[in-house]
């Protein structure tokens, strides 16, 4: 099975790291992508598209959470549990962000 991991956090949250921190968490993104998965940042700028009756709204920002999105990854794994022990030790995870893990 294949999981989309959706990485929320802000660039406030990893400053609040060490520097030992912040090695040990990007060293866990370098295993997650040595093992095969896709492993991607993304810049914070985000625009939200929604559709209202007849109507679109746009907003500048994230939609549902007040952390914009800042990163995801594709894992093939057998198990979900397998997939939470890789992205918990990872940078937002550590960092005060959130890790959604999505089935598909």
């Amino acid at each position: 099975m294949k999981f989309l991991c959706l990485a929320f956090g802000d660039e406030d949250g990893w400053n609040l790291l060490s520097d030992d921190e912040k090695t040990d968490v990007l060293a866990q993104d370098e295993f997650i992508r040595d093992g095969g998965a896709t492993v991607v940042a993304v810049r914070p700028q985000v625009t939200s598209v929604r559709h209202w009756g007849n109507d679109f709204e746009v907003k500048d920002g994230p939609h549902q959470s007040g952390l914009p999105l800042a990163g995801f990854y594709i894992i093939e794994a057998e198990r979900l549990e397998t997939v939470i022990d890789l992205v918990a030790n990872t940078p937002c995870a550590r960092a005060g962000g959130v890790i959604e893990v999505h089935p598909f």
